[in-house]
Protein backbone atom coordinates (compact mmCIF):
# COMPACT_ATOMS: atom_id res chain seq x y z
CA UNK A 1 0.00 0.00 0.00
CA UNK A 2 1.26 3.28 -0.80
CA UNK A 3 1.67 5.98 1.86
CA UNK A 4 -0.93 8.92 2.54
CA UNK A 5 -0.28 11.90 0.36
CA UNK A 6 0.76 14.50 2.54
CA UNK A 7 -0.87 18.23 1.22
CA UNK A 8 0.48 21.21 2.66
CA UNK A 9 -2.44 23.80 2.75
CA UNK A 10 -1.17 27.46 3.30
CA UNK A 11 -4.09 30.09 3.85
CA UNK A 12 -3.45 33.71 4.12
CA UNK A 13 -3.93 35.58 7.10
CA UNK A 14 -7.75 35.67 7.08
CA UNK A 15 -10.88 33.07 8.42
CA UNK A 16 -12.39 33.28 5.00
CA UNK A 17 -9.89 31.62 3.07
CA UNK A 18 -8.65 29.36 6.11
CA UNK A 19 -11.99 27.76 6.86
CA UNK A 20 -12.41 27.66 2.91
CA UNK A 21 -9.48 25.43 3.19
CA UNK A 22 -10.31 23.14 6.09
CA UNK A 23 -13.76 22.45 3.58
CA UNK A 24 -11.03 21.08 1.32
CA UNK A 25 -8.81 19.20 4.43
CA UNK A 26 -11.81 17.69 5.15
CA UNK A 27 -12.37 16.03 1.79
CA UNK A 28 -8.94 15.02 1.38
CA UNK A 29 -8.95 13.47 5.04
CA UNK A 30 -11.65 11.29 3.56
CA UNK A 31 -10.07 10.11 0.47
CA UNK A 32 -6.96 8.76 2.83
CA UNK A 33 -4.87 11.80 2.04
CA UNK A 34 -2.79 13.73 4.84
CA UNK A 35 -3.79 17.60 4.96
CA UNK A 36 -1.45 19.48 7.33
CA UNK A 37 -1.47 23.32 8.07
CA UNK A 38 0.82 25.70 7.75
CA UNK A 39 -0.97 28.69 9.10
CA UNK A 40 0.46 32.27 10.22
CA UNK A 41 1.09 33.86 13.64
CA UNK A 42 -2.46 34.15 15.39
CA UNK A 43 -4.09 30.96 13.76
CA UNK A 44 -2.98 28.66 16.33
CA UNK A 45 -5.47 26.17 17.11
CA UNK A 46 -8.08 27.10 14.58
CA UNK A 47 -7.16 24.23 12.22
CA UNK A 48 -6.41 21.78 15.28
CA UNK A 49 -10.01 22.05 16.46
CA UNK A 50 -11.03 20.57 13.04
CA UNK A 51 -8.31 17.39 13.67
CA UNK A 52 -5.31 18.63 11.55
CA UNK A 53 -1.72 18.96 12.53
CA UNK A 54 -0.77 22.69 12.07
CA UNK A 55 2.53 24.23 12.00
CA UNK A 56 2.75 28.08 12.84
CA UNK A 57 4.74 29.68 10.36
CA UNK A 58 6.93 32.63 12.28
CA UNK A 59 9.17 34.81 10.62
CA UNK A 60 12.89 34.81 11.00
CA UNK A 61 12.91 37.58 13.66
CA UNK A 62 10.14 35.45 15.85
CA UNK A 63 7.72 38.10 15.02
CA UNK A 64 4.99 38.53 12.28
CA UNK A 65 5.35 41.40 9.49
CA UNK A 66 1.81 42.52 10.08
CA UNK A 67 -0.59 42.47 13.01
CA UNK A 68 -3.84 42.45 11.08
CA UNK A 69 -6.54 43.61 13.72
CA UNK A 70 -4.34 46.59 14.34
CA UNK A 71 -4.22 47.40 10.92
CA UNK A 72 -7.64 47.73 10.51
CA UNK A 73 -8.14 49.31 13.28
CA UNK A 74 -5.43 52.20 11.90
CA UNK A 75 -7.40 52.13 8.91
CA UNK A 76 -11.17 52.14 9.80
CA UNK A 77 -11.80 55.62 8.21
CA UNK A 78 -11.46 54.25 5.12
CA UNK A 79 -14.61 51.76 5.62
CA UNK A 80 -16.56 54.82 5.07
CA UNK A 81 -15.16 55.55 1.36
CA UNK A 82 -16.04 54.49 -2.52
CA UNK A 83 -13.60 51.42 -3.59
CA UNK A 84 -12.01 54.22 -5.81
CA UNK A 85 -10.83 56.13 -2.05
CA UNK A 86 -10.26 53.43 -0.71
CA UNK A 87 -7.48 52.52 -3.26
CA UNK A 88 -4.78 55.12 -1.76
CA UNK A 89 -6.06 54.81 1.77
CA UNK A 90 -6.55 51.24 2.40
CA UNK A 91 -5.83 48.94 -1.13
CA UNK A 92 -2.57 50.47 -1.75
CA UNK A 93 -1.20 50.02 2.24
CA UNK A 94 -2.56 46.87 2.39
CA UNK A 95 -0.61 45.94 -0.52
CA UNK A 96 2.67 47.01 1.06
CA UNK A 97 1.69 44.57 4.15
CA UNK A 98 0.90 41.86 2.02
CA UNK A 99 4.04 42.15 0.71
CA UNK A 100 5.89 42.59 4.01
CA UNK A 101 4.70 39.51 5.23
CA UNK A 102 5.70 37.26 2.29
CA UNK A 103 9.36 38.69 2.53
CA UNK A 104 9.26 37.94 6.13
CA UNK A 105 7.90 34.43 5.90
CA UNK A 106 10.27 33.35 2.45
CA UNK A 107 12.67 31.90 4.88
CA UNK A 108 11.14 30.07 7.51
CA UNK A 109 8.56 28.21 4.88
CA UNK A 110 11.53 27.28 2.87
CA UNK A 111 13.01 25.44 6.40
CA UNK A 112 9.21 24.29 7.18
CA UNK A 113 8.56 22.78 3.37
CA UNK A 114 11.83 21.00 3.61
CA UNK A 115 11.00 19.39 6.85
CA UNK A 116 7.15 18.75 5.66
CA UNK A 117 8.32 17.24 2.51
CA UNK A 118 4.74 17.62 0.68
CA UNK A 119 3.70 15.93 -2.41
CA UNK A 120 2.06 18.83 -2.93
CA UNK A 121 1.31 22.33 -1.54
CA UNK A 122 -2.16 23.90 -1.90
CA UNK A 123 -2.00 28.12 -1.48
CA UNK A 124 -5.15 29.92 -0.64
CA UNK A 125 -3.20 33.71 -1.07
CA UNK A 126 -2.86 36.91 -3.04
CA UNK A 127 1.36 36.29 -3.54
CA UNK A 128 3.58 33.94 -4.13
CA UNK A 129 6.13 32.79 -2.12
CA UNK A 130 9.34 31.91 -3.74
CA UNK A 131 9.98 28.91 -1.49
CA UNK A 132 6.15 26.92 -2.66
CA UNK A 133 7.47 28.22 -6.86
CA UNK A 134 10.94 26.32 -5.57
CA UNK A 135 9.70 23.66 -3.98
CA UNK A 136 9.79 20.92 -6.77
CA UNK A 137 6.34 20.00 -5.82
CA UNK A 138 3.11 20.89 -7.84
CA UNK A 139 0.94 23.73 -5.99
CA UNK A 140 -2.25 24.58 -6.57
CA UNK A 141 -3.78 27.76 -6.16
CA UNK A 142 -7.10 28.44 -4.51
CA UNK A 143 -9.12 31.62 -5.70
CA UNK A 144 -11.32 31.80 -2.33
CA UNK A 145 -12.12 35.71 -3.28
CA UNK A 146 -14.57 36.93 -5.68
CA UNK A 147 -13.94 35.74 -9.32
CA UNK A 148 -13.30 39.18 -10.15
CA UNK A 149 -9.40 38.17 -8.76
CA UNK A 150 -8.87 36.16 -12.10
CA UNK A 151 -8.66 39.59 -14.53
CA UNK A 152 -10.60 39.50 -17.78
CA UNK A 153 -11.64 42.15 -20.31
CA UNK A 154 -15.46 41.18 -19.65
CA UNK A 155 -14.97 41.23 -15.97
CA UNK A 156 -15.41 43.93 -13.68
CA UNK A 157 -11.75 45.33 -12.30
CA UNK A 158 -10.54 43.69 -8.67
CA UNK A 159 -11.94 45.55 -5.55
CA UNK A 160 -14.09 47.90 -7.54
CA UNK A 161 -17.47 47.53 -6.78
CA UNK A 162 -18.47 47.84 -10.25
CA UNK A 163 -20.62 46.14 -12.31
CA UNK A 164 -22.60 46.24 -15.89
CA UNK A 165 -20.73 46.20 -18.96
CA UNK A 166 -16.80 47.83 -19.53
CA UNK A 167 -17.30 51.31 -19.23
CA UNK A 168 -14.64 54.89 -18.85
CA UNK A 169 -15.16 53.89 -15.32
CA UNK A 170 -13.74 50.46 -15.82
CA UNK A 171 -10.91 51.68 -17.17
CA UNK A 172 -10.34 54.55 -14.87
CA UNK A 173 -10.36 52.34 -11.88
CA UNK A 174 -8.04 49.94 -13.32
CA UNK A 175 -5.53 52.79 -14.28
CA UNK A 176 -5.64 54.01 -10.94
CA UNK A 177 -5.01 51.00 -9.23
CA UNK A 178 -1.98 49.86 -11.08
CA UNK A 179 -0.59 53.31 -10.15
CA UNK A 180 -1.23 52.61 -6.67
CA UNK A 181 -0.10 49.51 -6.37
CA UNK A 182 2.85 50.11 -8.31
CA UNK A 183 5.75 50.75 -5.61
CA UNK A 184 4.17 47.63 -3.67
CA UNK A 185 5.14 45.47 -7.42
CA UNK A 186 8.24 46.68 -7.96
CA UNK A 187 9.54 46.18 -4.14
CA UNK A 188 7.64 42.52 -4.70
CA UNK A 189 9.23 41.95 -7.66
CA UNK A 190 12.61 42.60 -7.00
CA UNK A 191 12.53 39.81 -3.78
CA UNK A 192 11.02 37.40 -6.52
CA UNK A 193 14.29 37.68 -9.02
CA UNK A 194 16.71 37.94 -5.30
CA UNK A 195 14.81 34.63 -5.06
CA UNK A 196 15.30 33.33 -8.87
CA UNK A 197 11.65 33.51 -9.05
CA UNK A 198 10.00 35.12 -12.45
CA UNK A 199 7.57 38.29 -11.09
CA UNK A 200 3.88 37.93 -12.62
CA UNK A 201 2.84 41.08 -14.76
CA UNK A 202 1.63 44.29 -12.82
CA UNK A 203 -0.72 44.73 -11.25
CA UNK A 204 -0.89 40.67 -9.96
CA UNK A 205 1.06 39.20 -7.31
CA UNK A 206 0.12 35.81 -8.43
CA UNK A 207 0.17 34.15 -11.51
CA UNK A 208 -1.94 30.95 -11.95
CA UNK A 209 -0.75 27.79 -11.19
CA UNK A 210 0.29 25.67 -13.81
CA UNK A 211 -1.06 22.68 -12.67
CA UNK A 212 -4.40 23.38 -11.10
CA UNK A 213 -6.72 26.38 -10.09
CA UNK A 214 -9.79 26.09 -8.09
CA UNK A 215 -12.08 29.07 -8.16
CA UNK A 216 -15.22 29.93 -5.68
CA UNK A 217 -17.45 31.01 -7.92
CA UNK A 218 -20.82 29.03 -7.55
CA UNK A 219 -23.02 29.31 -11.32
CA UNK A 220 -25.53 31.19 -10.16
CA UNK A 221 -22.88 34.63 -9.79
CA UNK A 222 -20.55 33.34 -12.44
CA UNK A 223 -19.32 35.70 -15.05
CA UNK A 224 -19.39 35.20 -18.74
CA UNK A 225 -15.24 35.73 -19.69
CA UNK A 226 -14.42 37.04 -22.93
CA UNK A 227 -11.44 34.28 -22.99
CA UNK A 228 -13.04 31.55 -21.01
CA UNK A 229 -10.66 29.71 -18.55
CA UNK A 230 -8.87 26.50 -19.67
CA UNK A 231 -11.21 23.99 -18.06
CA UNK A 232 -8.24 21.55 -17.82
CA UNK A 233 -6.44 23.96 -15.03
CA UNK A 234 -9.36 26.24 -13.63
CA UNK A 235 -12.06 24.36 -12.34
CA UNK A 236 -15.08 26.06 -10.58
CA UNK A 237 -16.08 25.11 -7.49
CA UNK A 238 -20.68 25.51 -6.82
CA UNK A 239 -19.44 25.54 -2.94
CA UNK A 240 -16.78 24.54 -0.75
CA UNK A 241 -18.29 24.79 2.58
CA UNK A 242 -16.76 22.97 5.55
CA UNK A 243 -18.02 20.33 7.75
CA UNK A 244 -19.35 21.69 11.02
CA UNK A 245 -20.90 21.56 14.27
CA UNK A 246 -24.35 21.33 14.87
CA UNK A 247 -25.73 24.49 16.46
CA UNK A 248 -28.91 24.82 18.70
CA UNK A 249 -30.39 28.56 18.30
CA UNK A 250 -31.08 29.74 22.32
CA UNK A 251 -34.01 30.52 23.39
CA UNK A 252 -34.71 34.08 22.85
CA UNK A 253 -37.10 35.99 25.54
CA UNK A 254 -39.57 36.88 22.33
CA UNK A 255 -39.84 35.83 18.86
CA UNK A 256 -39.08 32.57 19.02
CA UNK A 257 -41.15 31.24 16.50
CA UNK A 258 -39.84 34.45 13.80
CA UNK A 259 -37.25 34.05 11.15
CA UNK A 260 -33.61 34.06 11.92
CA UNK A 261 -31.26 36.04 10.21
CA UNK A 262 -27.01 35.96 10.89
CA UNK A 263 -25.19 39.11 11.26
CA UNK A 264 -21.45 38.50 10.66
CA UNK A 265 -18.41 40.79 8.85
CA UNK A 266 -15.40 38.84 9.56
CA UNK A 267 -12.91 38.30 12.16
CA UNK A 268 -11.97 41.86 11.69
CA UNK A 269 -15.44 43.42 10.70
CA UNK A 270 -17.06 43.22 14.59
CA UNK A 271 -14.17 45.67 15.94
CA UNK A 272 -16.91 48.63 14.63
CA UNK A 273 -19.13 48.29 17.57
CA UNK A 274 -20.76 51.45 17.54
CA UNK A 275 -22.03 50.65 13.91
CA UNK A 276 -23.12 46.96 15.48
CA UNK A 277 -25.02 48.43 18.20
CA UNK A 278 -26.87 50.78 15.70
CA UNK A 279 -27.42 47.85 13.61
CA UNK A 280 -29.15 46.49 17.14
CA UNK A 281 -31.14 48.81 17.91
CA UNK A 282 -32.76 48.66 14.59
CA UNK A 283 -33.25 45.11 15.06
CA UNK A 284 -35.40 45.44 18.26
CA UNK A 285 -38.58 46.78 16.27
CA UNK A 286 -38.53 43.62 13.82
CA UNK A 287 -40.06 40.18 13.96
CA UNK A 288 -37.19 38.62 13.49
CA UNK A 289 -34.50 36.82 15.25
CA UNK A 290 -30.50 38.26 15.06
CA UNK A 291 -27.39 36.07 15.85
CA UNK A 292 -25.03 38.70 16.12
CA UNK A 293 -21.26 37.49 15.93
CA UNK A 294 -19.45 39.82 17.86
CA UNK A 295 -15.87 38.55 17.69
CA UNK A 296 -13.52 39.79 20.54
CA UNK A 297 -15.40 42.64 21.14
CA UNK A 298 -18.65 40.65 22.82
CA UNK A 299 -18.19 41.74 26.28
CA UNK A 300 -19.33 45.36 24.83
CA UNK A 301 -22.57 44.28 24.65
CA UNK A 302 -24.03 45.08 27.93
CA UNK A 303 -27.93 45.66 27.44
CA UNK A 304 -29.22 43.92 24.11
CA UNK A 305 -33.30 43.46 22.84
CA UNK A 306 -35.05 39.94 23.50
CA UNK A 307 -34.57 39.20 20.26
CA UNK A 308 -31.30 39.66 19.42
CA UNK A 309 -28.73 36.92 20.84
CA UNK A 310 -24.73 38.15 20.70
CA UNK A 311 -21.91 36.12 21.11
CA UNK A 312 -18.29 35.91 19.95
CA UNK A 313 -18.32 32.80 17.91
CA UNK A 314 -20.70 30.85 15.78
CA UNK A 315 -20.41 27.75 14.00
CA UNK A 316 -20.90 29.69 10.83
CA UNK A 317 -22.72 26.83 7.91
CA UNK A 318 -24.47 25.45 10.57
CA UNK A 319 -26.13 28.75 11.15
CA UNK A 320 -26.87 30.08 8.01
CA UNK A 321 -28.17 26.70 7.29
CA UNK A 322 -31.27 27.15 9.59
CA UNK A 323 -31.38 31.39 8.23
CA UNK A 324 -34.02 33.03 6.45
CA UNK A 325 -30.82 36.03 5.96
CA UNK A 326 -27.19 36.24 6.16
CA UNK A 327 -26.16 39.79 6.93
CA UNK A 328 -22.60 40.52 6.03
CA UNK A 329 -19.81 41.93 4.71
CA UNK A 330 -19.34 40.66 1.07
CA UNK A 331 -16.48 38.02 2.09
CA UNK A 332 -16.46 35.75 -0.31
CA UNK A 333 -16.52 32.04 2.03
CA UNK A 334 -20.15 34.11 3.28
CA UNK A 335 -21.50 34.88 0.42
CA UNK A 336 -20.73 31.57 -1.13
CA UNK A 337 -21.88 29.96 2.26
CA UNK A 338 -25.40 31.95 1.76
CA UNK A 339 -25.56 30.25 -1.91
CA UNK A 340 -24.58 26.83 -0.75
CA UNK A 341 -27.91 26.86 1.74
CA UNK A 342 -30.21 29.24 -0.43
CA UNK A 343 -30.28 32.08 2.30
CA UNK A 344 -30.68 35.77 0.59
CA UNK A 345 -27.60 37.70 1.83
CA UNK A 346 -27.94 41.66 2.77
CA UNK A 347 -24.45 43.18 2.14
CA UNK A 348 -22.85 46.00 3.47
CA UNK A 349 -19.08 45.65 2.63
CA UNK A 350 -16.43 47.74 3.93
CA UNK A 351 -13.27 46.47 1.65
CA UNK A 352 -11.50 44.27 -0.59
CA UNK A 353 -13.80 42.12 -2.53
CA UNK A 354 -16.45 42.89 -0.30
CA UNK A 355 -17.81 45.43 -2.61
CA UNK A 356 -17.51 43.43 -5.85
CA UNK A 357 -19.92 40.69 -4.41
CA UNK A 358 -22.37 43.02 -2.92
CA UNK A 359 -22.78 44.51 -6.51
CA UNK A 360 -22.84 41.05 -8.06
CA UNK A 361 -25.47 40.14 -5.29
CA UNK A 362 -27.74 42.88 -6.62
CA UNK A 363 -27.22 42.01 -10.43
CA UNK A 364 -27.50 38.49 -9.93
CA UNK A 365 -30.95 39.36 -7.68
CA UNK A 366 -29.37 36.62 -4.81
CA UNK A 367 -29.64 39.79 -2.08
CA UNK A 368 -29.34 43.30 -1.65
CA UNK A 369 -26.60 45.62 -1.29
CA UNK A 370 -26.57 48.67 1.67
CA UNK A 371 -23.70 51.20 2.31
CA UNK A 372 -21.84 49.94 5.51
CA UNK A 373 -22.45 53.24 7.09
CA UNK A 374 -24.60 55.67 5.04
CA UNK A 375 -28.50 53.64 6.01
CA UNK A 376 -31.40 54.78 7.70
CA UNK A 377 -33.60 53.31 10.52
CA UNK A 378 -35.90 52.43 7.22
CA UNK A 379 -33.28 51.36 5.16
CA UNK A 380 -32.05 48.75 7.11
CA UNK A 381 -35.46 47.88 8.46
CA UNK A 382 -36.74 47.50 4.82
CA UNK A 383 -33.80 45.50 2.93
CA UNK A 384 -34.13 42.90 6.13
CA UNK A 385 -37.75 42.56 5.82
CA UNK A 386 -38.01 42.32 1.72
CA UNK A 387 -35.65 39.84 1.21
CA UNK A 388 -37.43 37.63 4.13
CA UNK A 389 -40.21 38.33 2.61
CA UNK A 390 -39.58 37.67 -1.03
CA UNK A 391 -40.94 34.58 -1.79
CA UNK A 392 -39.16 34.36 -4.89
CA UNK A 393 -35.93 35.11 -4.50
CA UNK A 394 -36.28 32.63 -1.55
CA UNK A 395 -37.56 29.66 -3.91
CA UNK A 396 -34.88 30.49 -6.77
CA UNK A 397 -32.25 30.03 -3.86
CA UNK A 398 -33.16 26.76 -2.40
CA UNK A 399 -33.42 25.87 -5.74
CA UNK A 400 -30.22 26.65 -6.65
CA UNK A 401 -28.85 25.46 -3.00
CA UNK A 402 -29.94 21.74 -4.69
CA UNK A 403 -27.68 21.82 -7.18
CA UNK A 404 -24.75 23.60 -5.50
CA UNK A 405 -25.06 20.92 -2.31
CA UNK A 406 -24.67 18.07 -5.45
CA UNK A 407 -22.09 19.53 -7.25
CA UNK A 408 -19.94 18.77 -3.84
CA UNK A 409 -17.48 21.37 -4.84
CA UNK A 410 -14.97 20.59 -1.59
CA UNK A 411 -14.78 17.03 -2.76
CA UNK A 412 -14.06 17.93 -6.64
CA UNK A 413 -11.42 20.07 -5.40
CA UNK A 414 -9.67 17.05 -3.48
CA UNK A 415 -10.09 14.22 -6.20
CA UNK A 416 -8.75 17.07 -8.37
CA UNK A 417 -5.40 17.66 -5.86
CA UNK A 418 -5.19 14.60 -5.61
CA UNK A 419 -4.59 13.67 -9.41
CA UNK A 420 -2.87 16.74 -10.07
CA UNK A 421 -0.51 14.38 -7.80
CA UNK A 422 -0.82 11.58 -9.34
CA UNK A 423 -0.50 13.19 -12.86
CA UNK A 424 2.89 15.08 -11.93
CA UNK A 425 4.25 11.70 -10.43
CA UNK A 426 3.63 9.70 -13.47
CA UNK A 427 5.09 12.11 -15.67
CA UNK A 428 8.30 12.32 -13.67
CA UNK A 429 8.24 8.99 -13.43
CA UNK A 430 8.22 8.31 -17.45
CA UNK A 431 11.04 10.72 -18.23
CA UNK A 432 13.15 8.37 -15.34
Amino acid sequence: MSAAKTIALFPEASFGAALNCVGVAQALRDMGANPVFICHPGFRGVFAEYGFAEYQLGSDDGTDATDWTDFIARHQDAFRQSPYEQLTSYVGPTWDAIVDTAVKAEEPLRQLLARLKPDAIVLDNVVMFPAIATAGVPWIRIVSCAETEIADASVPPYLSGLGGEPNRSWEEFSSAYAKVTAPAHRRFSNFLGDCGVKAPPSPSFLDPSPWLNLLLAPEIIRRERKNPLDPDRFVFLDGCVRREVDYTPPRFASHNDAPLALVSFGSLGAMDVEMMKRMIEVFADLPCRFLVNAGPWRDDYSDVPDNVYVDSWFPQPSVVRQSSLFIHHGGNNSFCEALYFGVPSLVMPYCWDGHDNACRAEETQVGEKLDRYDWSFQDLSGAILRLIGDEEMQARLKANAATMQAHSGATLAARRILDTISDTQATRAARR
